[in-house]
């Protein structure tokens, strides 16, 4: 199976419904987001309302939380999250959280009630021909949209090689710096080439790090999208060369490590 060619919406649609199954696991092996790269995409929102969008089990919701003690007005925060798996570990792990069942394209809360919406690994998934104007309808006058994701910081030798051995399956076109930010310059807009509501694209990357073992990471990798999709023996396979990989190499062999991450940032405004 190769992920390097455009999906067909069926399966978009199996991919981006995949989590549900290893809602566990994504809950416990996803790293968090870098603060100060949340703290910039809340950069010139007008006021503290947050929405996380696709909050999946509330890995960037976490960091939103986190970063009260240091901002001057505490946040107001909800997260929305269509998988119910996914919505029902969020409120296991974060049960002071407003956390309400709704997507992208159909959001539950009235127009004009949040200052950002933010998302975690999750905004190429939204269909922005309908997510957009939805979007737009619950952000605020000046609100913000800003999608953030943790890609791989494939400089680091060992890094680069586990692209190699595993594939795009398990770290594909948004999953390291450069392919990044091609694959998400324009993901604001809707593929149909309709008009936005949104401009003033910028992107920005922040250092972030997640300690791992070797089968630690090898279960983060599990958690991706097109290794889930997998028949099961080519998803062993996929895991079992990950694993090896680790095991021979210095720095991965043995104990804890970092892995070496970047939290990548993609901020747009709502048009007047």
């Amino acid at each position: 199976m190769t992920f390097t060619r455009a999906l067909t919406d069926g399966e978009r649609q199996r991919h981006r419904t995949s989590f549900g199954t290893a809602a566990g696991a994504y809950a416990e092996h996803r790293p968090d987001y870098a603060p100060e790269a949340v703290r910039w995409a809340l950069a010139g929102a007008p006021g503290a309302r947050v929405l996380d969008l696709g909050a999946g089990t509330g890995k960037l919701t976490g960091t939103l939380l986190g970063l009260d003690d240091a901002l001057d007005d505490a946040l107001d925060i909800t997260a929305v999250e269509p998988d119910a798996a996914m919505l029902a570990e969020l409120r296991r792990g974060l049960p002071s959280v407003r956390a309400l069942q709704g997507s992208a394209e159909t959001i539950p809360l009235p127009d004009g009630s949040v200052d950002a919406v933010v998302s975690g690994n999750a905004m190429h998934w939204f269909d922005m021909a309908a997510a957009g104007p939805e979007i737009a309808r619950v952000l605020a006058p000046g609100g913000v949209l800003a999608g953030l994701w943790n890609v791989f910081d494939d400089g680091t030798d060992w890094v680069a090689g586990l692209a190699r051995v595993t594939g795009p399956a398990a770290i594909g076109p948004r999953d390291v710096p450069a392919a990044w930010r091609i694959e998400t310059a324009e993901l604001h807009l809707p593929r149909t080439g309709a008009d936005s509501p949104f401009h003033a694209p910028e992107q920005a990357e922040f250092p972030h790090g997640h300690r791992r073992t070797a089968e630690s990471l090898v279960a983060t990798l599990g958690t991706k999208a097109g290794v889930l999709v997998m028949p099961e023996q080519e998803r062993a396979d996929l895991l079992a060369r990950a694993r090896a990989h680790l095991a021979g190499h210095p720095a991965t062999a043995e104990g804890e490590f970092t892995l070496p991450l970047l939290t990548s940032v993609l901020r747009v405004r709502r048009r007047p």
